[in-house]
């Protein structure tokens, strides 16, 4: 897969089938409609193209208030998507300037004139363009006058028609990981860098790895206790991770992500981890002493230890 920031960067696309969407998460309903869109282009002798904005309008328009978090970084999102099938993505560059653009100057401007599509693959009710006034019906009327295909991505009844990136953000939310997994098609993840914290965890035997998310737009689950297995370079290990405000010892509520890594006690301060969420073991408590805190971590590992060994077992 080829990667441009800017259609100024393309070259000549052959018959290029192209759709539109932000992707975040690239879920089985993306990963089914890219399927389709690979189809689509091996029958017409094509290349396939997907368009997405970046950064996301919402933190353009609303720099203040955007309230957006992302199932996925972009640098997530491009492995995940290279390993669709997609042969070229265009990571155009969002701007307060091509907000202003209608429906009809986008199709023009770009996707026919600097793109040069030749089939165009949408959702029945997917909008685009200025005050959302893009449509399938209007594809079809600018199909006929810049002589481009335009085809309906149809639905997909094997797929529970809740799976869409923003029901998963709320499973993820809530603290739903199993429904999130589903959805994605594998373990939600997310990048952090290892920060110094206060080692009180190493004092009850539990060291832990405090982690910090590398992107401010990053979705993270609600507070809780989670199984979850963390990579950095070429290792893998299994762990649990805390999310939440540590009320057994820390008054002042100040949100962390704390991981413990099984069987670990390198330095890895400064590293970055890559961390996939199995499942959520329980909410996030307050127990009466260090000694209680320390009983219930044990019960935490035994608990994720099991969760691990079931899901070798499902291989």
């Amino acid at each position: 897969m080829k990667v441009y920031y800017s259609v100024e960067e393309l070259p000549v696309i052959k018959n290029a089938v192209l759709t539109l969407g932000t992707y975040d998460g690239v879920h089985l309903g993306h990963q089914k409609i890219i399927e389709f869109l690979v189809k689509s282009a091996k029958e017409m002798n094509g290349e396939t193209v997907l368009f997405t904005l970046h950064p996301h309008p919402r933190v353009v328009l609303y720099p203040d208030d955007h309230g957006m978090q992302l199932i996925q970084p972009i640098e997530e999102r491009i492995k995940k998507l290279a390993a669709s099938g997609i042969d070229h993505l265009i990571l155009f560059p969002f701007s307060k300037e091509f907000s202003r653009l209608t429906a009809t100057e986008f199709v023009r401007d770009i996707l026919v004139n600097k793109i040069g599509i030749k089939m165009m693959t949408i959702g029945y009710n997917h909008h685009f363009g200025r005050n959302r006034q893009g449509n399938l019906s209007l594809l079809k009327e600018l199909g006929d006058v810049y002589d481009f295909k335009v085809q309906e991505i149809p639905a997909f009844k094997k797929l529970d028609h809740n799976v869409s990136s923003t029901k998963i953000r709320a499973a993820i939310t809530d603290g739903d990981i199993t429904t999130a997994n589903t959805y994605l098609g594998s373990p939600f993840e997310f990048i952090g860098t290892v920060v110094t914290g206060d080692k009180i965890g190493t004092g009850i035997g539990y060291p832990t790895a405090n982690i910090e998310p590398n992107s401010d737009l990053q979705l993270i689950p609600k507070k809780g206790v989670y199984a979850v297995q963390v990579k950095f370079g070429d290792h893998v290990f299994n762990g649990m991770m805390n999310i939440g405000t540590r009320p057994t010892i820390n008054e002042l509520g100040e949100d962390r992500i704390e991981i413990h890594i099984f069987n670990f006690d390198q330095d890895i301060y400064g590293e970055t981890l890559n961390v996939k969420v199995f499942d959520r073991v329980r909410d996030e408590e307050r127990f009466s002493s260090l000694d209680d805190l320390k009983a219930q971590l044990k019960k935490d590992e035994e608990n994720c230890i099991d969760i691990f060994n079931n899901l070798a077992l499902l291989k």
